[in-house]
């Protein structure tokens, strides 16, 4: 199985890509990031790669599975981040 991708050697990567310095690369990084976090409400799309929304889910029943006992699942809003399917034919083929 291959390495993880560390963010030193995404930011090495992109660097060479695209000319940037990696300290500029990490910068345009962490704006996205940072962009990504404050919109995540409004649904921030990355194109080609996919999508953060915000999802509100429903309060349900649900079994503890250490005492098999039925237990009450209060409704929360979640992030989920759906994969383009650009991406997933890439990836998958």
């Amino acid at each position: 199985m291959a390495k993880k991708l560390t963010k030193s050697a995404t930011l090495s990567a992109l660097s060479a890509k695209t000319g940037l310095s990696k300290k500029q690369v990490g910068q345009v990084i962490d704006e996205l990031v940072a962009l990504s976090y404050k919109e995540a409400k409004n649904a921030f799309t990355i194109p080609g790669l996919g999508k953060l929304v915000l999802v509100n889910r429903k309060a349900r029943l649900g079994r503890n599975p250490a005492t098999g006992a039925t237990i009450q699942i209060p409704a929360k809003r979640v992030v989920k981040f759906r994969i383009a399917k650009a991406a997933k034919d890439a990836i998958l083929g």
